[in-house]
């Protein structure tokens, strides 16, 4: 587990980046932190981490963005059943062998693989978060 103290958006990223590097095809990512806490943007550096170029945005309405099947980006905060996730074709992504990055995961906990990683980011100030990647 790694400790990060970001203090502004592009610190973020950076740490998002490196965590990038430590990712392989198939790794499944619950990113956790409240609303504004910065998860689009750990995804924004992720992405940049990955090489991927194309402009990340948040799927909350989409639900999930596939950035040219190397990542997909989950936003389940509007999935209000299991039911609904599997209608979704949701599960689907993650055995495509892209790094699929999941918010609000805890939506969909039991379509989630057994094996994940965790990434949380807490608010500590307007600028300031907290990043632990375990």
């Amino acid at each position: 587990m790694a400790v990060f103290i970001s203090n502004a958006r592009e610190e973020t990223m950076a740490i998002a980046e490196e965590y990038a590097k430590t990712l392989r095809g198939g790794d499944v990512v619950l990113l956790d932190g409240d609303m504004g806490a910065g998860k689009t943007v750990f995804t924004k550096g992720l992405a940049k981490g990955l090489g991927i170029e194309e402009e990340i945005t948040s799927p909350t309405y989409a639900y999930m963005n596939d950035y040219d099947g190397r990542l997909f980006h989950y936003d389940c905060y509007r999935i209000e059943s299991v039911e609904q996730a599997e209608r979704l074709g949701l599960a689907d992504y993650f055995d495509m062998g892209g790094i699929c990055i999941v918010e609000w995961a805890q939506n969909i906990a039991p379509l989630l693989p057994k094996k994940v990683k965790r990434v949380s980011i807490k608010k500590l100030s307007e600028n300031q978060r907290e990043i632990i990647c375990e």
